[in-house]
């Protein structure tokens, strides 16, 4: 039977991943993976130990939420300091150095495909940034009213594959439409009900992480104001 493709939990993968692994002192050694198609995107739960550590250039963008404790990411000649449900991104090519004083544990989602960095510097991604109008879904998939879309975006790589940032919308009710990306959400306002194409629902909350994958196909229903910080991995 073939593989759905569809929507995940992340604070679920990261409560069942996390107990059995063994805190590491090492950026990459500290991972699980979650099993996706495999490409050019990973998305890990990280655990590290209490300490700090040094990593040689990245070898793709990486995402970084952390879930708990305090994690400080240091890399092209920038410091940005991350509690829970805060991110940033270290662009690919870039040494990078950690230290996180009690230990802490996070998501990273990684994008390899070829390109260049979009920055030289890590980046925070800004919740308190000024959004402004995005794009809406396409007429065709609606269901109700086209909603008032907004978006912030802290990060764009150089191959415009991988784009990071904030978003929030007006209610809408979409019907499914095929994902041509990977896109990670944390929610920071309202609520999101998504059904698969196995007939899979699932509502996320505020404070919820999940990750759509590439080629799910999921409907969208939100009855109120949305609001999430968002990672995309998108094929040109």
């Amino acid at each position: 039977m073939d593989r759905v493709f569809s929507f995940i939990d992340l604070r679920a993968f990261a409560a069942q991943a996390l107990p059995t692994a063994s805190a590491s002192a090492s950026w990459l050694a500290g991972r699980v993976e979650l099993p996706l198609a495999p490409g050019p995107v990973s998305l890990s739960a990280l655990k590290l130990a209490p300490g700090s550590g040094e990593v040689p250039p990245l070898p793709g963008d990486e995402f970084v939420l952390v879930l708990t404790g305090s994690l400080t990411l240091m890399a092209g000649g920038a410091s940005v300091t991350l509690g829970p449900d805060q991110a940033a991104l270290v662009p690919r090519g870039l040494p990078l150095a950690w230290k996180a004083k009690a230990g802490a544990t996070a998501l990273v989602m990684r994008s390899a495909e070829p390109g260049a960095a979009g920055a030289d510097k890590v980046v925070a991604i800004d919740t308190a940034a000024p959004l402004t109008p995005s794009g809406a879904p396409l007429a065709d998939l609606l269901l109700t009213p086209t909603p008032s879309c907004r978006n912030h975006t802290d990060y764009l790589s150089g191959s415009g594959v991988f784009i990071a940032g904030t978003w929030d919308s007006t209610p809408y009710h979409r019907r499914a439409m095929r994902y041509r990306h990977f896109e990670l959400m944390l929610l920071l306002q309202g609520s999101v009900t998504f059904v698969d194409g196995a007939g899979r629902e699932g509502t996320f909350t505020k404070g919820d992480i999940f990750l759509v994958e590439q080629a799910a196909e999921c409907s969208w229903e939100s009855r109120e104001q949305v609001a999430k910080i968002y990672a995309i991995h998108r094929p040109v």
